[in-house]
């Protein structure tokens, strides 16, 4: 049996990890919050995280990933167990001080209960790809392109708000922040053309001093799909710091769209 809990959220990274990973691990959910189409061994609540931690204690889990989107859950008063309520100023002050200050203050937690949080690039490396232009041709505009796009995002991590941005010949033509990537894409294809000059890049990357054992940023198949929508030439992100949910696929979808891939 695996010393390893999966604590998995919504969208294409669980099932991704799974099948990146040499042996099951526990599968965990938070209530209201489970993987599509991945079979969950146990479901638990916020207002029973110390007994929660109690059962994966008991269970033998060692080591503890994190993997999927979760938003904020509403909690009930009078589900809290006596160890639980202990915790909750600390939650609850955490949350409000953004997303970053919730990760560390649930990482603290299971740290605490002497749980070892572990990373993608520390179970499954192979979904972080290297540097280099995975796939296509890189326009001539590029380089300047993506060293302007990754002065942007560093600036939007360094404050919290994403991990994202479009960047075409200079102008950066949308932000990543709270709707996410495929909103920010969106919003890029209905711009009017005379705002959108073609051959631009969508970039992505991790946010400056990010705890790399959770929430790296992810990109996949349909992410390639909505910047061609987009207009946009291709995607470049920072290399060894974002997830391909799907590479195979990913390399496929470029191809076909005539698209290119730079990890950079």
């Amino acid at each position: 049996m695996s010393d390893l809990a999966l604590i998995a959220g919504r969208g294409d990274l669980p099932g991704a990890l799974l099948a990146a990973l040499p042996e099951p691990p526990f599968v965990c959910a938070l209530d209201g919050f489970a993987p599509e189409g991945v079979a969950v061994d146990q479901v638990f609540r916020v207002e029973r995280l110390a007994l929660f931690l109690r059962l994966l204690e008991d269970r033998g889990i060692k080591r503890v990933a994190f993997a999927g989107a979760v938003q904020r859950p509403r909690l009930d008063p009078s589900l809290f167990d006596p160890q639980t309520a202990q915790m909750v100023p600390r939650l609850l002050a955490a949350m409000q001080a953004g997303d970053d200050a919730t990760l560390r203050a649930v990482i603290g937690i299971f740290e605490e209960a002497d749980f070892t949080i572990v990373g993608v690039e520390d179970i499954a490396p192979q979904l972080l790809p290297g540097a280099g232009v995975l796939a296509g041709t890189l326009p001539g505009n590029a380089e300047s392109d993506a060293t302007r796009a990754a002065a942007i995002v560093a600036a939007l991590g360094a404050v919290d708000v994403g991990q994202g941005c479009v960047v075409s010949h200079g102008l950066c033509l949308a932000v990543e922040a709270l709707p996410g990537t495929d909103a920010m894409l969106a919003g890029v294809a209905a711009l009017p053309e005379t705002l959108r000059p073609k051959g631009g890049l969508f970039y992505k990357a991790a946010k400056p001093g990010q705890d790399r054992r959770i929430d790296l940023p992810a990109i996949g198949p349909e992410t390639l799909s909505l910047v061609a929508a987009a207009g946009l030439a291709g995607i470049c992100f920072q290399a060894g710091s974002v997830i391909c949910l799907d590479l195979p696929a990913m390399l496929a979808e470029a191809q076909a769209r005539g698209l290119f891939l730079w990890a950079r």
